[in-house]
C-alpha cells in the first residue's frame, strides 16, 4: 500500500520493523540513503535498498530521488511535501552544486523580490531544466565542476548546503541575466550590492577573470557606467574587455551598439544609454 499509515497500519508495523525503522531514521539526517540503512542495519545495498522500497509503499518514507527518500511525519496531512525545508534536497539531488542566482540574490537580501523555483548550478547532468521534486520548484543550469568557486556553506536542518556568496552572486546573474530574473532586476541587485558593507569591486574583478566570461565585464561596466562612484571599477572592466558584440540582455530584443562597452542595448535602454 502507499500513502500515509493509519491506526491499524501502525499496530501491524512489527516492533522488530519499527526498531529497525528507527535505527535507520537515528543514522540518516534529513533525508535517509540506501548507505544510512546499510550502516545502521549492517545489510549490504542490495536488502538495503528492498527495505527503503518496502517502508516506502507501506508509507512511512517517501521517494524524493534514486536511493534517496524523506521520512513521513505521522501528523503528516498528505505525502506530496513532507519535507519542511526543500533546500535540504540539493545537495542530495544535484551534487556537485550550490544554489545561486536569484535564490542567492534573496538570500544575501540583494532583493526583496520572491521567487517560485530554487535556483541551482550543477555539475551533474539534467534531463529537464524546470523540476518540481516534494512540491518545490527548482530551476538548474549546468556549470563545470571547475567554475565550482566563491561559494559558502550553510547548515539547513543537517544538510550543508553550499550557496553561492554575495559576490559570486552577482557575478552569475551578469554572465547570465536569466539567472537573476532578467537584466532590470539583476541591475536593482547590483545596486543593492554596492550598498552592502561587504561589497567588493576586486572580489568581482577576479571571479569573473576566474569564471572567464568577458560578457561579465561589459554588463558590469555598463551598469555601473551610469552611476557615479564606479569610476575605478569602470576602467577595470575596460582593461578586460574581449573582442565582439555582446547583449545587455540575450532575452530581449536590441537596438543599439554602445561601441564603448562593445555592447548591444535593447529599446527600452535607449534613454539611459544616450549618453555612451
Amino acid at each position: 500500500m502507499s500513502g500515509i499509515p493509519n491506526g491499524s497500519e501502525v499496530s501491524r508495523f512489527s516492533s522488530q520493523s519499527r526498531a529497525r525503522l528507527s535505527a535507520v531514521l537515528q543514522t540518516a539526517k534529513d533525508l535517509v540513503t540506501i548507505e544510512d540503512a546499510m550502516q545502521a542495519l549492517s545489510t549490504d545495498r542490495s536488502d538495503s535498498a528492498k527495505l527503503l522500497s518496502r517502508w516506502q509503499h507501506q508509507g512511512w518514507l517517501k521517494r524524493v530521488g534514486r536511493g534517496i527518500y524523506a521520512p513521513v511525519p505521522l501528523d503528516a496531512i498528505t505525502t506530496e511535501q513532507v519535507l519542511k525545508d526543500p533546500w535540504v534536497l540539493v545537495p542530495a539531488l544535484f551534487a556537485p552544486c550550490y544554489i545561486g542566482g536569484w535564490s542567492a540574490a534573496e538570500h544575501w537580501n540583494l532583493t526583496e523580490q520572491l521567487f517560485r523555483s530554487i535556483f541551482v548550478f550543477t555539475a551533474r547532468p539534467f534531463r529537464k531544466k524546470e523540476q518540481t521534486i516534494q512540491g518545490a520548484s527548482f530551476t538548474l543550469t549546468r556549470t563545470p565542476e571547475e567554475a565550482l568557486f566563491g561559494t559558502k556553506m550553510l547548515w539547513r536542518g543537517q544538510a550543508r548546503v553550499a550557496i553561492a556568496d554575495k559576490h559570486r552572486t552577482v557575478v552569475d546573474m551578469l554572465a547570465d541575466p536569466a539567472t537573476g530574473g532578467g537584466i532590470r532586476h539583476v541591475d536593482h541587485c547590483l545596486q543593492n550590492y554596492f550598498r552592502d558593507p561587504e561589497a567588493s569591486p576586486d572580489t568581482l574583478i577576479r571571479y569573473a577573470e576566474k569564471l572567464g566570461n568577458g560578457a561579465v565585464f561589459k554588463r558590469l561596466g555598463f551598469l555601473i557606467s551610469q552611476q557615479p562612484g564606479h569610476e575605478a571599477l569602470a576602467r577595470s572592466c575596460r582593461e578586460r574587455l574581449t573582442q565582439g558584440n555582446a547583449k545587455l540582455d540575450p532575452a530581449l530584443p536590441y537596438k543599439r551598439l554602445v561601441k564603448a562597452w562593445r555592447l548591444w542595448i535593447p529599446q527600452n535602454w535607449e534613454r539611459e544609454s544616450s549618453r555612451d
